[in-house]
């Protein structure tokens, strides 16, 4: 067997899908250790859809939490969040507390309504589908879960690409990060060498088109085992952020809703943290630009 380069390779978590392929949606899962990881999040663009997004910010009471949930149909799909919360509660999994364990996941959305069905869209059933279909296999990438719609390079208002879905695992110095994206900006994805991976590759310039306001986000999860604070996990996911800069061109738009999670399962010793942010960086990337490639194949 080979080895799993991809976010499962992390022990601990856990990625499960549910896609509807005909409509051009889906969602995707990661459930965390059954004792939660302690995470936080960065939010960047005028219109990020989440669930529980400030819950994650570090001076909030609660640090861990227990699944968290990327889904398409913008801001329909949020109620996917509950399917997950089914599953954890029926396993004992959340948040101790005097009456009842209750399960903590945040969620962000992608906008796919305009290149499928509309009237389709993840809910509590495929959100429960994705949370029990959840395994250490290695990730199922390209467009499948919530990567299905995922679509980049639309400033010009056509001619649009698959963004898809894209893990790997990056390991340096006996220091692990895995990283999960979903692709679906304005910009185009730019390769290893500066070059256009995904989209039209001209820029936008004085006649292009305006795209609506609410049809880009890419979404980024990021975990590892090395012993992070809350703060700590803000600090690497606005690190992930500023990855995004390298790799989507333009990226942070006014028509872009950014949002990066880290989640550190705080098994393992603290890392160096320099060297954490260049391996979440360097996942960023590396995540963003398998999504594309496997979205759009040999």
């Amino acid at each position: 067997m080979s080895e799993n380069r991809t976010l499962t390779g992390i022990p601990g978590f856990l990625v499960g899908h549910w896609t509807h392929a005909q409509a051009r949606t889906g969602c995707t899962v990661i459930l965390c250790p059954p004792g939660g990881a302690v995470a936080s999040a960065s939010f960047l663009g005028p219109s990020p859809g989440t669930r529980e997004g400030v819950l994650l910010s570090p001076d909030k009471k609660v640090e861990r939490v227990h699944a968290l949930l990327l889904t398409g149909g913008s801001a329909f799909g949020l109620s996917a969040a509950g399917g997950v919360v089914r599953v954890l509660e029926e396993r004992g999994v959340g948040h101790e507390t005097p009456w009842a364990r209750v399960p903590l996941v945040p969620a962000a959305v992608i906008y796919d309504l305009g290149v499928g069905r509309a009237d389709i869209r993840p809910g509590e059933r495929e959100g429960e589908l994705a949370a029990r279909a959840a395994s250490a296999d290695p990730v199922a990438r390209g467009l499948v879960g919530a990567g299905t719609g995922a679509t980049a390079g639309k400033y010009l208002g056509s001619g649009a690409v698959p963004g898809g879905l894209g893990s790997v695992l990056i390991e340096r110095h006996g220091v692990r990060v895995g990283a999960l994206a979903v692709v679906n900006p304005i910009g185009d994805v730019l390769d290893e060498r500066g070059g256009v991976l995904a989209g039209p590759g001209v820029g936008p310039g004085a006649t292009a088109f305006t795209p609506g306001d609410v049809e880009n986000t890419t979404l980024i999860a990021v975990v590892t085992e090395h012993t992070l604070s809350k703060n700590e996990c803000r600090r690497l996911a606005d690190a992930a952020q500023t990855a995004l800069a390298r790799v989507i061109h333009p990226s942070h738009t006014p028509w872009d809703g950014d949002s990066a999670f880290v989640l550190s399962a705080a098994t393992l010793p603290p890392a160096d943290p320099l060297l954490l942010v260049a391996l979440v960086q360097e996942a960023v990337c590396a995540a963003v630009r398998d999504a594309v490639r496997a979205a759009t194949g040999p």
